[in-house]
């Protein structure tokens, strides 16, 4: 069933593991997400700047001690974090905390891969709204980076 994202109100964060793996891929874990809308607009001659685009929304849950594994997306995500705290480790290794009540932005292309992990004690629970090229997966799996020493 198809209903129009601009009528949930959510916006969207990272989910690993919807992509085929690659061979030096770090795996997810403890990450479970419900769809909860999604619309495509194919690309049509003279329409809108949202023409050619998946808009889904989801709701991601990550369990204590979960990671989404190194990934990176092929459009804009948004989250809403409602529970926990989200911590991302982006591609330059530095690390940013988004507690309940934040949104995050994450950036687009293979040059700004993340992980998303659980420190806390509580599921982190976000509301995601993806805005993809369509045909692509939420995320794209990818090693994790240098400065990560793994």
């Amino acid at each position: 069933m198809t209903t129009r994202i601009g009528t949930v109100g959510i916006c969207c964060v990272a989910v690993a593991g919807l992509s085929p793996a690659l061979a030096t891929a770090t795996p997810p874990s403890g990450v479970t997400a419900e769809t909860l809308a999604h619309e495509s607009f194919p690309l049509l001659p003279g329409s809108s700047a949202i023409a050619g685009t998946d808009f889904t929304a989801r709701k991601i849950t990550i369990a204590p001690g979960g990671t989404t594994g190194w990934h990176y997306h092929d459009g804009p995500v948004y989250a809403y974090v409602e529970q926990g705290v989200l911590t991302r480790t982006l591609h330059d290794c530095s690390q940013v905390s988004s507690p309940a009540g934040q949104i995050v932005a994450e950036e687009v292309d293979g040059n700004h891969v993340h992980e998303g992990t659980n420190l806390g004690t509580v599921p982190v629970v976000l509301y995601a709204a993806y805005i993809e090229p369509p045909g692509k997966p939420f995320a794209e799996d990818a090693p994790a980076p240098p400065c990560a020493g793994e």
